[in-house]
């Protein structure tokens, strides 16, 4: 084993986070518990994974009790985190694996890049924590604290990464490492102010030795493109606000929502009015401003053929997005 990896090793004995998807000093003897974890950690972060992953786990404890749930169920346990597409997959995952994996992850980067919703990044984690192999798992921090080691001073990628980590990946501990190298970029080597005095590769960092460490890692950043919509509140007669799933494939797509339109875009012809408020919202590529619209006009059957009329106190029987929960309590509709 490198020294880096033993110094490492012997700092995360001490320093390692505990965290409610972890095990120490071995494989994760549930690979189905470091799956759930590393899906919803994408885009989120540790604090808020923590109670939603106890939460999923006392819902859907096994691989079966997922593959047999409903996906209104899924989405409904999923709301506030995000990025649905998440939970849609990790359903079609389980499925897939209840049909030709008898409810078990493969212990092979090969196959587990065969499964619906796995990419590299959660093989790799699956490999290294639920079977301890010496697979490379590279997240932000790891990027970050990687950089800053070798000094790296210009624009810093994923793919530019690679082979640095690759070089200091050990054979053995591999779990223990892959998680001991991300509590090091959480806890220690952190973007502003980082603790090098506390880090065990202090005297090894070369970012530490040339003062660099606030100007490392230089990453890409992107501009979210700002739109501006449009979110419908109707009434049915009684006084039942009109719900439905929103269709298609794209975003959010398959949850339940109050009708909207990313452009100002309205649903049908009608005497259209402008309630007061109005909701933000960030997406991954875009922030999107809600404003709220009604009408007192006849709806169109056809329009109201693709949902339903609900009392506000059945809404919290649906699945709703985020974006649409944020509208709910401006409305003062949910509280």
């Amino acid at each position: 084993m490198n020294k880096e990896a033993e110094l490492l090793l012997a700092w995360y004995k001490e320093n390692g986070r505990t965290l409610p998807w972890r095990v120490r000093g071995k494989a994760h003897p549930d690979p189905y518990a470091v799956w759930v974890s590393e899906i919803m950690l994408q885009q989120t972060t540790v604090k808020t994974v923590c109670d939603y992953f106890e939460r999923w786990m006392k819902r859907f404890p096994t691989l079966h009790s997922l593959a047999d749930a409903s996906l209104d169920d899924v989405l409904r346990q999923w709301q506030g985190l995000g990025y649905y597409t998440r939970a849609k997959k990790m359903h079609a995952c389980a499925l897939f694996l209840q049909e030709h994996f008898n409810e078990t992850f493969p212990a092979d980067r090969v196959q587990l890049l065969t499964l619906p919703g796995i990419g590299p990044y959660t093989a790799s984690s699956l490999c290294a924590f639920a079977f301890n192999m010496p697979e490379t798992v590279i997240d932000g921090n790891v990027i970050r604290v990687l950089s800053r080691y070798y000094g790296i001073t210009g624009t810093v990628e994923r793919k530019n990464i690679e082979p640095y980590a690759a070089a200091l990946t050990p054979q053995e501990s591999a779990a223990d490492y892959a998680s001991a190298i991300m509590d090091l970029g959480a806890t220690v080597c952190t973007p502003a102010a980082p603790k090098c005095s506390t880090c065990p590769w202090e005297h090894q960092c070369t970012a530490h030795s040339r003062h660099l460490e606030e100007k490392i890692p230089q990453l890409k950043k992107t501009v979210k493109k700002k739109k501006k919509g449009a979110l419908f509140i109707l009434y049915s007669p009684d006084n039942k606000l009109f719900i439905r799933k929103r269709p298609g494939k794209g975003l959010l797509s398959g949850l339940w929502e109050i009708p909207w339109h990313e452009e100002m875009t309205f649903p049908f012809k009608a005497e259209w009015t402008e309630l007061p408020g109005k909701v933000r919202h960030i997406f991954t590529h875009f922030e999107l401003e809600l404003l709220f619209f009604t009408t007192g006009d006849p709806l169109p059957e056809e329009f109201t053929a693709t949902g339903l009329f609900v009392s506000p106190e059945e809404l919290s029987c649906y699945a709703f997005s985020t974006l649409i929960k944020k509208a709910l309590k401006e409305l003062n509709i949910l509280t």
